[in-house]
């Protein structure tokens, strides 16, 4: 395991019962936009919600992610639920599984932990069937510098590991270099639309007392105009509460696609 892997892998309780992960305005989106699909491959899963919430749907669902004790709750959560999964223990970057094997394969909340964003979409896509579909949902970096460097500080402050937050146009580019034809792209969405407390946020991704406090003092230290394009608020009490700001991507493979 990597150091992203190990910090999640010590993590997994937290995730199998996040609010942000269990449920979310952009997963319900996604399946809104899809046509009926058989086989799922959820990607870095987690505690597999995303790929759980295709139970009754698809008849094949298979979760990958590098961290055991994540895969672990992925398996309870269904035992529970009664769902059929499969389990496989490999980074994004080097999945073992046949080429051509999903209707859809996605990814959500974890993209913007990559070691190698390229290799990963292009393993991503190989796994999908000719006019079959990769979705992303990820945390959303700013087309302006000044607040994408401040948006990447601040996720930094929160958990070590992340590596970038990317626009949209980064990723339709992306999908483009992967013979995906974006079939939408939505961004500014909210995973959390009343907003979740920094305190909360940071429970949840185990950062520590003093990352807390960084990330209040530099919040406080930033002018309300950045505070609002970004959409965090400070409520009555004086807490800061951030909307989970992310972007959902879903292209189509092309018939034509050499991955």
């Amino acid at each position: 395991m990597n150091a992203s892997s190990r910090r999640f892998d010590a993590l997994a309780g937290n995730y199998a019962v996040s609010e942000v992960h269990v449920s979310s305005p952009t997963r319900l989106r996604l399946h809104s936009l899809l046509p009926r699909v058989e086989s799922v491959c959820d990607v870095a899963c987690g505690a597999g919600h995303t790929g759980l919430g295709f139970a009754g749907i698809a008849s094949r669902i298979v979760g990958v992610d590098p961290a055991p004790n994540m895969l672990v709750q992925f398996r309870q959560l269904a035992e529970e639920r009664g769902v059929a999964i499969e389990t496989v223990e490999a980074f994004a970057e080097a999945i073992p599984l046949p080429s051509a094997s999903f209707d859809l394969v996605v990814c959500r909340f974890a993209a913007h932990h990559f070691s190698d964003l390229p290799q990963a979409m292009a393993e991503m896509t190989r796994l999908a069937k000719s006019g079959g579909y990769v979705a992303i949902i990820d945390m959303e970096g700013d087309e302006n510098p000044a607040l994408d460097a401040l948006n990447h500080e601040i996720e930094v402050l929160h958990d070590p590991t992340h590596v970038r937050s990317y626009t949209a146009k980064y990723w339709r580019e992306l999908f483009a270099a992967n013979h995906l034809k974006v079939e939408a792209c939505e961004n500014r969405c909210r995973e959390v639309p009343n907003g979740l407390t920094v305190k909360r946020w940071c429970e949840l991704g185990g950062s520590g007392a003093e990352a807390l406090q960084a990330i209040h003092e530099r919040l406080a230290a930033v002018p309300p105009e950045w505070l609002a394009d970004l959409e965090i608020a400070r409520d009555a009490d004086g807490r800061f509460r951030i909307p989970v700001r992310t972007l959902l991507i879903l292209g189509r493979k092309l018939p034509e696609s050499p991955i």
